[in-house]
């Protein structure tokens, strides 16, 4: 299984995730917001337009980190990543 993490070295959660998702042995592709502004920029576009982050806008959130699984589907939650492996 591969996932595509979205969110930042700077992050605290996004980094455990990370961690818990290479001992997982799930495979990683790692967008870094704070290194990529083109990634940025087009996370931003999804952010502010997907109903997932309808409650992240509403308290202010950044929303990271973001998994999206291989069919392009996206979750906020580490959990359901780790349980479809």
């Amino acid at each position: 299984m591969n996932i595509t993490v979205i969110g930042s070295h700077l992050c605290p959660d996004t980094l455990l995730a990370l961690c818990k998702l290479r001992e997982a042995g799930i495979d990683v592709d790692f967008k870094n917001l704070s290194a990529s502004l083109p990634d940025l920029k087009a996370y931003l576009s999804v952010r502010e337009s997907d109903p997932l982050y309808e409650a992240v806008r509403k308290n202010g959130g950044i929303g990271i980190p973001c998994f999206v699984f291989e069919d392009g589907r996206r979750t906020l939650d580490l959990g359901e990543v780790l349980s479809a492996k």
